[in-house]
């Protein structure tokens, strides 16, 4: 009854949401949004933020709430770095369910509309650093345990969160997901896992995809450096680092790695013949079809998402050359991104590379292992639980089972033996979110629907009553 009479509040709420504030919110959506700026409003970044700050305000939301001291634990593994794992408890029937946000943020740089590091509310979205990737997440599952407890709610498996740090940061020690594998698994182990990556996809402000993430691809950084003796810069030679460098990266600009399909991008992109525009579907049909063809497949490598979905990618994304203005440079080195298809061997990818660059005199230099991941299984329970929240809560909005262009945390599940699903139920513009980018955004009401969606998810997939 409770939570029927928190529906009927919360649509009403939703349906005039563009001019909300905090103050006129039903008391179950005002405590989350204080949860969530609470959240938002720590730095949380690498260089000057502090995620054991943003962990122990969590934990105190959770302890304020009644949970008690020995199932909430804040584990720091290094300086300003932090770590939550809580613990809702349940009958033990079945093996824990775990919930995982990161708590971490990219730096937000300059030129922002808004205070990076302020839950703004402006124009129907609220705005801040950290308002999609991840702390809308994280903050939904804080404010929903906590009414889980209030609730008395009595699972059939424990629901376990777990908030972690470095997410964003490709090598860092300070994982936390893989920290707690490694050091304290018992504190998260589970059947299996719900994270971040598969959010919904807006059309016209509108959802039109909702997205859940099966697999990852392989991240792998490659270093491209030409050296040379140098000189004076009256005497320029032809034979310089920085042209050397340059020629081949325009010729890796101008190369598309082969399309290849596995089982997770074919069921995609088979769902998504269904909805796109004819030139995309009849694109997206010949790819199904094994089409080679670049104009054929022309569409689909022209939009990012898609092209990142049907190939490995590799991209330069950072630059460094010479020491002084008159001086013929030394050294030229360009830092190359790859994210490489799971199902394809690395080190193919480092010989493709060879070959598109064509210049001995460029040499190739892996940076760290890479980190393969399995696919998580298409786990009925899971799939079936998003399918029909998802028709009850936004009708006709297909279901497309994705593998993750970059990478989550779910690959250290993954490989650890826990299956890992990525869904949220948050929808945004993608390309124009902001995410990684200048001025972060998400519609209000979007945020308030996905916490709501992962309320029932969540309730549905721990079973009890």
């Amino acid at each position: 009854m409770i939570k029927l009479l928190f529906g009927i509040v919360f649509g009403i709420a939703i349906g005039t949401l563009s001019g909300a504030n905090a103050q006129s919110l039903a008391p179950d959506l005002a405590a989350f949004r204080a949860i969530y700026r609470d959240l938002v409003e720590i730095d949380t970044t690498d260089a000057t933020g502090d995620t054991l700050k943003a962990a122990e305000a969590m934990a105190a939301h959770l302890t304020a709430a009644g949970f008690p001291s020995g199932d909430v634990h804040v584990i720091s593994t290094g300086p300003r770095k932090g770590n939550l794992v809580a613990r809702l408890r349940g009958s033990g029937a079945k093996k824990p369910i775990l919930l995982l946000a990161h708590i971490d943020v990219v730096p937000a740089g300059d030129g922002w509309q808004h205070a990076p590091f302020k839950l703004t509310e402006a124009g129907g979205y609220f705005h801040g650093r950290g308002v999609i990737d991840d702390k809308a997440m994280a903050a939904i599952f804080v404010a929903n345990l906590i009414e889980y407890h209030r609730e008395r709610f009595q699972p059939e498996r424990d629901v376990i969160l777990a908030l972690t740090t470095d997410e964003e940061l490709a090598r860092s020690p300070h994982n936390g997901i893989r920290w707690l594998l490694d050091n304290r698994r018992d504190l998260i182990d589970a059947e299996f896992a719900i994270n971040e990556g598969g959010g919904g996809a807006l059309r016209n402000g509108q959802p039109f995809r909702l997205a859940i993430q099966l697999a990852e691809k392989v991240y792998q950084t490659y270093v491209l450096e030409v050296t040379d003796a140098g000189g004076h810069s009256a005497s320029p030679r032809r034979d310089n680092p920085i042209y050397r460098l340059s020629a081949a990266l325009t010729r890796l600009a101008q190369f598309d790695f082969p399309p290849r399909l596995n089982a997770v991008t074919r069921a995609n992109f088979a769902r998504l013949a269904k909805t796109e525009s004819p030139p995309m579907a009849a694109a997206i049909k010949a790819l199904l079809a094994g089409s080679n063809d670049p104009t054929e497949l022309a569409p689909l490598s022209a939009h990012p998402n898609y092209n990142a979905q049907m190939r490995t990618t590799c991209v330069a994304t950072l630059l460094e050359a010479g020491t002084v203005e008159n001086a013929l440079p030394q050294r030229a080195r360009a830092t190359v991104n790859c994210r490489i298809l799971p199902d394809e061997p690395v080190e193919d990818t480092a010989r493709i590379l060879a070959r598109v660059i064509a210049d001995e005199k460029v040499a190739i230099t892996p940076q760290g292992p890479p980190m393969p991941s399995p696919p998580s299984p298409p786990n009925p329970e899971v799939m079936q639980a998003v399918e029909k929240l998802a028709a009850a809560m936004f009708p006709g909005v297909p279901i497309q089972p994705t593998m993750g262009a970059g990478y989550t945390d779910s690959r250290w599940l993954r490989n650890a033996g826990i299956p890992a699903y990525g869904v949220s139920g948050l929808f945004s513009e993608q390309g124009r979110n902001g995410v990684h980018g200048r001025n972060e955004r998400v519609a209000v009401r979007d945020v308030y629907a996905s916490k709501d969606f992962l309320y029932r998810l969540v309730k549905q997939l721990a079973g009890g009553r």
